[in-house]
C-alpha cells in the first residue's frame, strides 16, 4: 500500500473509533501530571500571588504529596502584601487565599490593622468587584483567626447594594453605571452574598435569600447545551471587563452556585441534568494547555463534588472496544468527578443494540455483576447474537439508598458506542486468468491471505483477472469490512487501485485488462499484486502480497494518455548521494634537483650583494638613538620592518593574499608613526650639531 492508502485507511480506521457516543472521564493521574508540568515555580516561587494561589489550590484538591516548596519565599510575600499600606483590596484578598493553604506566621496586629481597612473600604465600594474582595478578604480572616466576632455592621444593607446589581436574566452588572450585564459577574455576586450572610451578625432576610435563588433559576434557564449532553455558560455580551469564554464563565457560576447554597438555607430546585451536563463539559475538555484554565476546571470540578445541590455520578467505561476473540468482559465504572468512590448503586444494561439495526436490541434489562476488587462493573457473558461490529449499550445507574437520590444526580439514561472486535477467518481464497471469450480458467491459485503468497501470472490484454475470497467472524457469519483495496503496482511505479466488492458470501473482482488497456497506460510488463482489506472491528486487518502478474498490453496509440509524473520522495533529496570518482591528472615531470638549487643561489645573489654594498659604504649604528624614548621608537622601527619581511615570507609560505593586505595595513599604519617619530627625532639631532 502507497503512504497515501496507508493514511487513508488509518484515517478511516480511527473516525469510527471516535465517533462513539462521549465518554466523560473522571479526574485521573494524567491531571496530576499535568498541574506539576503547568505550575512550575521559578526561583523558589510563582510570578504572583494569584497564580500562587491557583497552583497551590489545584495540588491541594487533586492531593498532589510531591509538589514544589514555595511557602519560604511566598510568606515573604504574603507578609509584605498584608503589611503594606499600598495594598489594594485585591492584593490583600489574594495574599489572604494563599495564606488560607500555607498558613504563614501573620501577627494579630497586621489583621486587626487590614480589618479597618477592608471594613471601610465596603462601605465605600461602588462596585461589584469591590464589594467582592473587601468582603472576600473579610471572610478569610475571620476563617484564618479566632475573631469569631467579626461581623459586617450593615449585612443586609450591603446585601441589597449587590443585589441591586443584578438583572432581571440572572446575570449582574458589574457597577450601576455599566448597563451591561453580565454572566461571569453573575458568579462573583454569588460569591459575594455568600460572604455576606456568612459575616451578618443575625440571620439575613429569607425574602432577599428567596430572591437570589429565583435569580440562580433563571441564570440556569439561559445555560447553553451541546449534544453530548454537556451544559456550559457563555458571555452573551463582548465588551465587559471580564469578558470571558465558556470554561471561565462556567467556572464562575459553579464556584458562586456552590458559596451561596452552602449559606444559604431551604433547598434549590435545580434539575440535576443541568448540574450533570456542567460535570461533562469540565470533564469533556480534556486537559487544558493553560493554568489559568486548569485551575478552572480543577476547582469548578472540586465545587461540584462538594455542593449542595447535587452531587454528579460518572459513568466511564475503561475501554469502549471488547475483543470477542480474548473473550473480554465489559466493565463500567462510576465515580464521582474527581474519581472518589460513588455510593451503593446498581448498573443496569436497559438495552443494546446494533448500530446498523437501532429497532431489534440484542439485550435488555440486564444487570452488571460488581468487583468489589477492582471498583468495576461488569457484564458477565456476551450472547451469542452479539458479533463483531458497533453497537448502541444504554446504561441507568441506580442507587440503592433513597437518601442518596437527593444528593446525588446520575442523570436517566447513558448511550455509550461500543466496538466488538475480533479475529476475522480468511477462507476460500483464489486467484485465476480466465479467457476473455469462453470465460474458462486457464490459470488458478490458491491464496493463503493470513500467510505468504508468491504467485507469478501472465495474462494478455484478451484475458481476465479475478480474484475472489470469504471473511468469516468469530461467530461464524459472513463478514463485510469497511474497506477492500486490489492494487496493481507497475514495475514503473505506476500504481492502479480498484475496490473489491461484496457479491452475496463472497467478495470478488473480475479486472477485464482489455477495457483497461487505457487505464494502465497500455505498459506491458510486470505488475505487483496487493490486497488490503480493513475495517475498525477488524483486529487482524490484512495487508497481503499477493504476487505478480505478467501483462503483455498492446503498443499505446499516437494519441493514448500517458502515465503521470511519479512524485520525487521528498526524502530522496536529504539522503546520501551518490560516491563522486575523480581521478587526477598526473603531475608535470620535474627538472632536476641541481637546476632548481642553481636557480635558488641565483636569487640570493642580489641579497648577498646587497650586504657587502652595505659593508663598503660603511654602515653603522653611530646615530643610533641613547636616550630612552628615541631608542625605543628606533627599536620598534626596525622591528616593524623585520615584521613586514616576514610577512612576506609567511605571504610566500601560507599566508592568502586578503589576509596578508589586512595584517600589511595594521604593519604599516604603526610603521608610519614610529618612523615619523625617530625621524623627526634624527632631524631635530642633526638641526641642533649644524648650528653648534
Amino acid at each position: 500500500m502507497t503512504r497515501s492508502h496507508a493514511v487513508f485507511l488509518v484515517l478511516i480506521l480511527a473516525i469510527s473509533i471516535c465517533e462513539a457516543a462521549s465518554i466523560f472521564q473522571p479526574i485521573s493521574d494524567s491531571y496530576r501530571s499535568a498541574a506539576l508540568d503547568l505550575f512550575k515555580p521559578v526561583d523558589g516561587s510563582f510570578a504572583s500571588l494569584e497564580e500562587t494561589y491557583e497552583a497551590l489550590r489545584t495540588f491541594e484538591i487533586l492531593g498532589i504529596n510531591k509538589k514544589p516548596d514555595v511557602s519560604t519565599a511566598t510568606c515573604g510575600t504574603v507578609a509584605k502584601a498584608l503589611g503594606s499600606l499600598s495594598s489594594t483590596p485585591k492584593d490583600l484578598f489574594d495574599a489572604l487565599r494563599v495564606n488560607s493553604i500555607l498558613k504563614c506566621k501573620i501577627n494579630a496586629e497586621v489583621f486587626e490593622g487590614i480589618i479597618s481597612r477592608l471594613q471601610a473600604a465596603v462601605s465605600g465600594a461602588s462596585s461589584l468587584l469591590d464589594f467582592y474582595y473587601s468582603i472576600g478578604s473579610l471572610g478569610l480572616i475571620k476563617d484564618q483567626t479566632s475573631k469569631a466576632d467579626l461581623y459586617l455592621s450593615d449585612a443586609e444593607g450591603i446585601f441589597r447594594s449587590i443585589k441591586a446589581l443584578s438583572q432581571s436574566d440572572g446575570r449582574w452588572r458589574y457597577s450601576s453605571n455599566n448597563p451591561e450585564s453580565s454572566t461571569f459577574a453573575a458568579g462573583i455576586a454569588l460569591e459575594a452574598l455568600a460572604r455576606v450572610v456568612s459575616l451578618a451578625s443575625s440571620e439575613v432576610d429569607q425574602s432577599m435569600i428567596g430572591t437570589v435563588k429565583n435569580d440562580i433559576l433563571k441564570l440556569f434557564d439561559s445555560i447553553e447545551k451541546y449534544d453530548d449532553g454537556a451544559f456550559y455558560f457563555d458571555e452573551k455580551v463582548v465588551n465587559v471587563p471580564e469578558h470571558s469564554g465558556p470554561l471561565s464563565t462556567s467556572s464562575s457560576v459553579v464556584r458562586g452556585l456552590t458559596a451561596f447554597t452552602t449559606v444559604a438555607t431551604g433547598s434549590l430546585n435545580l434539575p440535576g441534568d443541568k448540574i450533570l451536563g456542567l460535570a461533562k463539559f469540565f470533564l469533556g475538555i480534556g486537559i487544558p494547555g493553560d493554568a489559568k484554565d486548569f485551575f478552572n476546571q480543577i476547582d469548578s470540578l472540586a465545587c461540584l463534588e462538594s455542593n449542595r445541590v447535587s452531587i454528579p455520578l460518572i459513568l466511564s467505561l475503561p475501554s469502549t472496544v471488547v475483543s470477542l476473540t480474548k473473550k473480554e468482559n465489559l466493565m463500567v465504572k462510576v465515580n464521582t468527578v474527581l474519581g472518589s468512590k460513588a455510593p451503593s448503586l446498581t448498573v443496569k444494561l436497559v438495552r443494546a443494540y446494533s448500530t446498523s439495526s437501532k429497532d431489534t436490541s440484542i439485550i435488555e434489562n440486564k444487570e452488571l455483576s460488581f468487583d468489589p476488587e477492582r471498583v468495576v462493573y461488569f457484564l458477565d457473558a456476551l450472547p451469542d447474537s452479539v458479533d463483531v461490529g458497533s453497537y448502541i449499550f444504554v446504561f441507568k445507574v441506580v442507587l440503592h439508598d433513597s437518601e442518596h437520590k437527593d444528593v446525588y444526580v446520575t442523570g436517566t439514561l447513558t448511550h455509550v458506542q461500543i466496538f466488538m472486535t475480533g479475529l476475522i477467518k480468511t477462507g476460500n481464497a483464489e486467484i485465476a486468468v480466465l479467457d476473455n471469450d469462453l470465460g474458462s480458467i486457464e490459470t488458478q491459485r490458491k491464496l493463503d491471505l493470513a500467510g505468504e503468497n508468491a504467485v507469478s501470472l501472465s495474462a494478455n490484454h484478451l484475458q481476465k483477472l479475478r480474484l475472489s475470497f470469504q471473511l468469516t467472524t468469530p461467530r461464524g457469519s459472513a463478514f463485510k469490512p469497511h474497506q477492500a483495496f486490489l492494487k496493481l503496482r507497475h514495475e514503473t511505479k505506476v500504481e492502479h487501485v480498484f475496490l473489491v466488492r461484496n457479491s452475496g458470501k463472497k467478495f470478488e473482482i473480475t479486472l477485464d485488462f482489455l477495457g483497461l488497456v487505457e487505464k494502465l497506460f497500455y505498459l506491458s510488463g510486470k505488475y505487483d499484486i496487493q490486497l488490503t482489506v480493513g475495517d475498525a472491528v477488524m483486529e487482524n486487518s490484512l495487508l497481503s502480497d499477493i504476487g505478480y502478474v505478467d501483462l503483455d498490453l498492446p503498443e499505446a496509440p499516437e494519441k493514448a494518455p500517458r502515465p503521470p509524473p511519479q512524485a520525487v520522495d521528498p526524502y530522496s533529496r536529504y539522503g546520501p548521494k551518490a560516491e563522486i570518482s575523480h581521478i587526477f591528472r598526473a603531475p608535470e615531470k620535474r627538472p632536476p634537483q641541481e637546476l632548481s638549487l642553481t636557480f635558488s643561489g641565483l636569487i640570493l645573489l642580489p641579497f648577498i650583494g646587497f650586504l657587502i654594498g652595505l659593508i663598503r659604504l660603511g654602515v653603522n649604528l653611530k646615530n643610533f638613538p641613547t636616550s630612552s624614548v628615541p631608542a625605543t621608537f628606533a627599536i620598534l622601527f626596525h622591528v616593524g620592518i623585520a615584521a613586514v619581511l616576514l610577512l612576506y615570507v609567511l605571504f610566500w609560505l601560507k599566508l592568502d593574499l586578503f589576509t596578508t593586505l589586512k595584517t600589511l595595513s595594521f604593519l604599516g599604519v604603526f610603521l608610519m608613526f614610529v618612523g615619523h617619530r625617530i625621524l623627526s627625532h634624527l632631524a631635530s639631532a642633526s638641526s641642533k650639531l649644524k648650528s653648534a
